[in-house]
């Protein structure tokens, strides 16, 4: 499993926006709604990204997209997501692919998703599948050696079929039947959505058992309703998305939507 560490300074507190998704080059992609995310990352010191799949829509013959209603080629689609995150490039901690993209993948072997993160230097941040990302920052006062604080993220776009919210939440839930973390994020489905529940962690050194949380999170997307969502009966989606809040002064995790 790919692993990301990430060491980011002495914030006393982070934001972590991911954005998925964004089906760029779809004629319903929202682009006032992603210019609306990516400003705000941009702008504000503190906050950073996680880019979950789909990013582009990649429509090809054989896929349920419809290839006459793209806007962009796929070439074009590359370098418009090239362009949009070229200014917040510092501040993505992980990029991971997703089903359209990967459609590419199977048919000519070519990953977009890895072209992207080659042209803007962060390819060291992606995985194909799913990463375990390790953020650290801050510092816990009246520690001696000020030891920064430290969340494990589990990063996947996902690959959920249902269409009701309970099989959406189910399938972010399974995340954690994978790998032990402290935060899920889930995209794929288009339904945001934050979960949290409690756990009991099993510390084999010293022969404890402690009772932690665990935060769950669905991304949205851009899409504006239409398409084969319509013609599937999908349900229209909201176009806000979860916002994740670190402290870094102490151990303390929440989200916002």
């Amino acid at each position: 499993m790919r692993v990301v560490k990430h060491a980011l300074g002495d914030y006393g507190s982070i934001e972590i926006l991911p954005l998925a998704d964004l089906h760029i080059g779809d004629l319903r992609s929202d682009g006032q709604k992603i210019n609306e995310w990516l400003s705000y990352i941009r702008e504000t010191e503190n906050c950073f990204t996680i880019l979950n799949g789909d990013l582009m829509n990649t429509a090809i013959k054989s896929s349920v997209s419809d290839t006459y209603a793209e806007t962009l080629s796929p070439m074009l689609q590359l370098e418009q997501c090239v362009k949009l995150f070229e200014p917040i490039r510092d501040k993505i901690l992980c990029v991971t692919g997703g089903n359209h993209e990967r459609r590419i993948w199977r048919q000519d072997g070519i990953d977009t998703t890895q072209l992207m993160c080659d042209q803007l230097r962060i390819g060291d941040r992606y995985a194909p599948e799913s990463a375990v990302v390790f953020v650290q920052f801050g510092d816990q006062g009246g520690h001696r050696n000020h030891w920064p604080v430290l969340y494990s993220l589990y990063v996947t776009h996902g690959s959920s079929g249902g269409k009701l919210e309970g099989s959406k939440v189910n399938a972010l839930m399974r995340l954690a039947s994978i790998v032990d973390c402290d935060i899920y994020i889930h995209s794929h489905v288009h339904t945001p959505a934050i979960v949290r529940n409690s756990y009991f962690r099993v510390d084999t050194r010293k022969c404890t058992v402690r009772k932690v949380d665990k935060l769950f999170i669905n991304t949205s997307s851009s899409l504006e309703y239409g398409g084969y969502g319509e013609i599937a009966n999908f349900k229209p989606n909201s176009l806000e998305t979860p916002k994740i809040l670190l402290d870094g002064r102490k151990f303390g995790m929440k989200a916002v939507l």
